[in-house]
């Protein structure tokens, strides 16, 4: 799964799965482009575990922007950096995402569009701009980040279940329109994988479900990462359209 001559952009590349993915890309000899919303001081720290990774002699780059996936303009700003920074792009990784938990009767309107707007249109947002560049190539791997939540919800999740359903939907839909350029669409369904969004719950609730999981472990950040360098590989080049559940059996 060796990725050298590629260049990837990763959104939300400053911590937890997005870090994790920055990290494998890199180590396997791609071009990384990152953005982050806020903490420039983290995707810092993500932009030096890159460059330390890497091979002796890999000439990969790695570089960091901040950007609003929710916006138009940030996005496009960020698609025109890495495109003439690096002459092109091969490979797009929509992970960056958002939570706003709450009781459906308790949700504010607010935590509702916020959540949609950053998981769902800043996907949606990011691959529009890229498949141009992807089509003229004729070549690309998209790799949408979902969750097993959005196959199977989760009670005060309301807002992000949809979102990530919403990514499932745009995969599918853009693997069939974007199948006959050699561009692929997948997406990763992370299941209980230990980050920073998880590492607020309580121990019990952690042990709980931690034995509700077949493989009897909760999941790593690198865990996630490495399904998602095989699908921006080469190997991966007649799958389209699916999701890979990543979750130690947990969605079974």
């Amino acid at each position: 799964m060796k990725l050298e001559g590629k260049t990837a952009v990763v959104t939300g590349g400053s911590r937890g799965i997005g870090r994790a993915v920055c990290i494998e890309l890199a180590q396997r000899g791609a071009n990384v482009v990152f953005c982050y919303a806020s903490g420039e001081e983290a995707a810092r720290e993500t932009l030096s575990l890159c460059d330390a990774g890497r091979a002796a002699g890999d000439t990969g780059k790695t570089c960091m922007a901040r950007c609003d996936v929710a916006k138009a303009e940030d996005v496009k700003a960020l698609m025109d950096f890495a495109g003439k920074t690096f002459g092109r792009i091969d490979i797009l990784v929509n992970n960056a995402g958002v939570t706003r938990d709450g009781l459906l009767m308790k949700m504010k309107e607010e935590d509702f569009d916020r959540v949609i707007a950053v998981n769902l249109k800043g996907a949606f947002l990011c691959m529009k701009e890229v498949s141009r560049l992807m089509m003229k190539q004729r070549y690309g791997r998209i790799v949408n980040v979902s969750s097993v939540v959005g196959l199977h919800g989760n009670a005060g999740q309301m807002n992000y279940a949809a979102s990530k359903a919403g990514v499932i939907g745009m995969t599918k839909s853009m693997a069939k329109e974007l199948g006959s350029r050699q561009i692929t669409v997948n997406a990763v369904a992370p299941g209980f994988i230990d980050t920073d969004m998880t590492a607020g719950l309580s121990e019990e609730y952690v042990k709980k479900m931690t034995e509700a999981i077949p493989a009897g472990r909760i999941g790593s950040a690198r865990d996630v990462a490495q399904a998602v360098a095989f699908l921006a590989s080469d190997l991966a080049g007649y799958i389209t359209g699916q999701v890979l559940l990543v979750d130690g059996g947990m969605g079974m």
